[in-house]
């Protein structure tokens, strides 16, 4: 082997030489897809990502377009068109509006389309609707009746989806799979917290990675079996998240859970891991 950032990682080392790992698949589970309305994405297109995808060795990716959050018209259509066209490595996360609520709607469109889905993706902070609020509430029974995967938007700080939010959610709806996006960014003790005292609380690593250190606190007080990989792709470069996960100070035994033992187990009861 050659010099490597981290020499002493035989994962490392592969994906130095590779790009990717062979024997390793990346499960993903915090994705996007299409143009962000008010905004710019470089390469948020299907097949933008799906190339992405194979050049980075993302066997799974559970995404939430950018459209099906934002643009009520285009709703399901922008989830539901790429899983349709493409198939493959694609499941969708339905997207709950919380200034677009209709459940009997959304949940006929979802059982429509069962094999397209893991579950629903919440971004409450953004629409100032709590995440545990009445509203959402028959979004969350139905999940919990399914037992269902659901994405939350979380952060430190906030009144929507911070700690006590996800803590009310993760009592109540005990075989919901909650996992937590951005890990509350910067409050990790309450990360940690949650997922040792929560067995359906998942902490993912969106923007984690970004701070040096905060892999390595979470891995050590949660354990790297409660953390699932994702980069917000096409937000954040999918390579760069797996060469910090590569370069920090834990052990290949926590590379190959995060990246994709722990999504293999989650991803089992819909027969697609």
């Amino acid at each position: 082997m050659g010099e490597y950032i981290n020499p002493e990682s035989r994962l490392a080392g592969r994906f130095w030489d590779d790009g990717k790992i062979e024997g390793c698949p990346v499960y993903d589970f915090h994705g996007h897809m299409h143009e962000m309305p008010g905004g710019f994405i470089n390469a948020g297109r299907p097949e933008q990502m799906l190339a992405t995808m194979e050049r980075a060795g993302i066997k799974r990716f559970i995404f939430c377009s950018h459209l099906a959050l934002f643009a009520s018209a285009a709703g399901e259509s922008a989830n539901l068109g790429p899983i349709k066209k493409y198939g493959g490595p694609l499941r969708a996360y339905m997207a709950v509006r919380s200034y677009d609520l209709d459940f009997d709607r959304d949940i006929k469109l979802f059982e429509a389309n069962e094999d397209c889905y893991a579950g629903f993706k919440f971004l409450t902070g953004y629409f100032n609707v709590p995440v545990d609020s009445p509203l959402h509430e028959p979004y969350w029974e139905y999940a919990n009746a399914k037992k269902l995967i659901c994405l939350s938007h979380t952060w430190d700080g906030s009144k929507n989806d911070g700690p006590e939010n996800l803590r009310a959610v993760a009592d109540k709806y005990p075989d919901v799979t909650l996992v937590c996006g951005h890990s509350f960014k910067r409050n990790w003790d309450a990360a940690i917290k949650l997922a040792n005292e929560f067995p359906n609380i998942y902490l993912e690593l969106t923007a984690v990675l970004s701070e040096r250190g905060a892999l390595e606190k979470l891995v050590a007080g949660a354990g790297s079996e409660k953390i699932l990989f994702g980069c917000d792709l096409p937000w954040f470069s999918t390579f760069y998240y797996i060469g910090c996960l590569l370069d920090a100070e834990i052990s290949d035994d926590d590379r190959l859970n995060i990246l994709h033992k722990n999504g293999e187990k989650l991803l089992a009861r819909f027969n697609w891991a």
